[in-house]
């Protein structure tokens, strides 16, 4: 797809949205260490499908039954699956698993104080997740079975979930996830992304793009709030508010990173 810039991206970002983008090329083999970050609006984002990847690859090492461990972890990731991931999240415990993912990847993330159960309200910010999916994608090209497995499950996301994240990293092999959601209580439709291009030896080169749309027409939000509550599909809303821009970031991280290797 064409690629823009952030200024072009972001100039033309409706009053009260948020837009993020991050990457990073890194690993032995090719250029040195790239990292490329930019941001509108707020600072940090719910975006809980982004996680669901890594709620899995941490939650593994808690679950000694590992074919109960892959039965939720596997629908989490592929399907998106919120009963399965909430399992995960409430059995082995909110802090175990993002005490988990600090440990793993440096990155500390904090429940929300109003209800930690919630695994969707935990915030933010585009190069933490993007550090976080690195730590992930190298574990898994290192050989780590759990890592190699979620990457795979992300390699089989179906395109009815993916906002055309793929085309946008111009690999149809890409490993993704994606999320979607405007809870009752915010004006803005969160529309996010992650992208994984593994390369030679443990190069990996990971684009993360999250936005938050506004969403303000009283009978649009009322039609969409209905369709969730009736467990409907409102991937299309996404798409008409947040798609193009969404795609659009990943391409530009994608540009700036300048790392094709991967």
């Amino acid at each position: 797809m064409a690629v823009t810039s952030f200024d072009d991206l972001f100039r033309d970002l409706a009053p009260g949205a948020s837009a993020q983008a991050a990457g990073i090329a890194r690993g032995y083999a090719g250029p040195p260490a790239r990292s490329v970050t930019a941001r509108a609006g707020l600072d940090r984002l719910r975006c809980a499908s982004l996680l669901k990847p890594l709620y899995a690859w941490a939650a593994a090492a808690h679950i000694d039954d590992a074919e109960r461990w892959r039965r939720h972890a596997e629908p989490a990731v592929v399907v998106s699956s919120n009963a399965d991931t909430l399992n995960l999240w409430l059995s082995v415990g909110p802090r175990v698993i993002l005490d988990t993912i600090a440990r793993r990847t440096g990155v500390a993330w904090s429940p929300p104080n109003s209800d930690p159960s919630r695994f969707g309200s935990v915030e933010i910010a585009a190069d933490e997740v993007a550090t976080a999916y690195a730590v992930l994608a190298q574990a898994a090209l290192a050989g780590e079975p759990v890592a190699a497995a979620v990457l795979g499950w992300m390699r089989a996301v179906g395109t009815g979930q993916t906002y055309g994240a793929r085309e946008a990293l111009g690999d149809p092999g890409a490993a993704v996830k994606c999320g979607w959601y405007g809870a009752a209580d915010e004006t803005c439709l969160r529309t996010h992304a992650v992208g994984i291009l593994p390369g030679p030896g443990t190069r990996v080169a990971v684009v993360v793009a999250l936005t938050a749309q506004p969403y303000t027409d009283e009978m649009e939000r009322e039609i969409y709030q209905a369709r969730v509550a009736e467990g409907l599909a409102v991937e299309a809303e996404h798409e008409k508010v947040g798609g193009e821009l969404l795609r659009g970031l990943m391409a530009t991280t994608l540009s700036e990173l300048g790392d094709r290797s991967a």
